[in-house]
């Protein structure tokens, strides 16, 4: 292993907080056990159970699963659920957050200041397309394997606010995910003693968990993801660069698919 590689592998940045006593640690451990019970963590689960039925329906290449569906008959009901559900996003991540400055900790501790906003966009460039890339041919592989089912980014009618209603998912999912499993989940298993390495383990597990919806493909995939971005923030500090990063990636699936699907014969 080169010094490069090496030096990157392993994290920088405060691994030896200040102690917790015995009931601020039981504290802190039934905190992370309700904010996951009630959000990425229970939709891991329902994930997985919905992975089990799949299979146990037939072949996983031969279904198909949509990220954006229709929620109502009526589009301006349809409207309102889809803009619940991403406001529901957005108050996950804020969650996260409002628990860390509660505890004393300032939201510039986890990345989420505008100092370095040039930088940070170009690290969301490059961190989308390190994943993109890679992250399609998996699906695209694990598909032809029988292991993932067809996704489908948008299956939403062709309104008036059905891009902005994706750009808006592609965001606040990105929010969510990046706020609760890295800023947030890794900052309190720091606290809580653990190793860089066994905490960024976790918060990929469970990132990979909650996209097992998707098939084996998207399981490991985001599991993959989460592995980078969980290192890439130990290094870096920067979460904002992570939550554009994913924004990007979201962005570029959902509307592209929404404005390619069936002018492109490789697209279901």
């Amino acid at each position: 292993m080169t010094g490069g590689l090496r030096s990157w592998l392993t994290p920088s940045g405060p691994t030896d907080p200040t102690p917790l006593d015995p009931p601020e640690r039981r504290l802190l451990k039934a905190e992370l056990w309700l904010v996951f019970g009630i959000t990425l963590g229970l939709s891991g689960v329902r994930s997985a159970l919905s992975l089990v039925q799949s299979a146990l329906r037939g072949p996983l290449d031969k279904q198909q699963v949509a990220l954006n569906a229709p929620a109502a008959v009526n589009p301006y009901i349809d409207l309102g659920l889809q803009l619940s559900y991403v406001v529901q996003l957005v108050g996950w991540g804020a969650l996260g957050g409002y628990l860390l400055v509660r505890a004393g900790l300032r939201l510039r501790d986890i990345g989420l200041d505008r100092d370095q906003p040039g930088w940070d966009a170009l690290k969301a460039v490059g961190l989308a397309a390190l994943i993109g890339i890679p992250g399609l041919g998996l699906y695209l592989v694990a598909r032809a394997a029988g292991l993932n089912l067809t996704v489908q980014p948008s299956t939403l009618t062709d309104t008036w606010w059905r891009l902005p209603v994706l750009i808006l998912s592609a965001a606040g999912n990105a929010w969510a995910e990046e706020v609760l499993l890295t800023g947030y989940l890794l900052t309190r298993l720091r606290q809580l003693g653990w190793s860089p390495n066994r905490s960024v383990a976790v918060s990929a597990l469970v990132r990979g968990a909650y996209h097992l919806y998707q098939g084996v493909g998207g399981g490991v995939g985001n599991l993959v993801m989460g592995a980078v971005f969980g290192r890439v923030w130990q290094r870096t500090g920067r979460l904002w660069a992570l939550v554009g990063a994913h924004t990007l990636l979201d962005v570029v699936a959902f509307v592209g698919y929404a404005l390619l699907a069936g002018h492109l014969s490789w697209l279901p």
